[in-house]
């Protein structure tokens, strides 16, 4: 396969025989002010030195939908199968992919406790979305210097504010 990755252009992952082993670095925030209330989330992706920023946002919304539609809206970008190192800051993101799932699918989507799982849609959005990528889950402290993570959380506030300027009708 020739190499055709192009960020710009929306195609973060076709991978040649020559960058098969290549990885495609994902920050992902979200967050809503008050929560719930309107809400933004961000998108960093980086491969082979190219960047592509993805946000957006709802005018009624919770942290964790947030977080959760970042990730899924940055699996659902990439157009081939990938190896994707995904940085989130979200414990909740982090650990319902990777531990909790498997106890939700098993109870037919419902918590410990026997209740249904909270934003079950975004979780079964993101649950189709990882299957087609081989994905490391990363967690990385909020607020914490890490200069991509700072950069999605800007992002991502610049989109709830977009939503919150529009309710205002600025």
């Amino acid at each position: 396969m020739s190499e055709s990755t192009d960020l710009e252009n929306g195609d973060a992952s076709a991978l040649s025989a020559e960058d098969a082993a290549s990885v495609v670095e994902v920050w992902t925030d979200g967050g809503c002010k008050p929560n719930p209330g309107p809400g933004g989330w961000a998108v960093l992706l980086r491969f082979k030195g190219r960047e592509r920023e993805l946000s957006g946002g709802e005018a009624e919304t919770t942290n964790n939908r947030m977080e959760l539609t970042a990730a899924c809206e940055a699996l659902e970008a990439l157009t081939r199968p990938c190896v994707v190192n995904l940085h989130t800051d979200s414990e909740y993101v982090k650990n319902g992919i990777t531990r909790w799932h498997t106890g939700w699918v098993r109870r037919n989507w419902r918590n410990a406790a026997g209740d249904p799982v909270k934003n079950m849609d975004l979780w079964r959005r993101l649950l189709d979305a990882d299957k087609k990528h081989q994905v490391t889950w990363k967690w990385v402290r909020g607020h914490s210097g890490v200069a991509e993570n700072e950069r999605v959380d800007q992002i991502a506030t610049a989109a709830r504010q977009a939503i919150e300027d529009s309710k205002r009708g600025a």
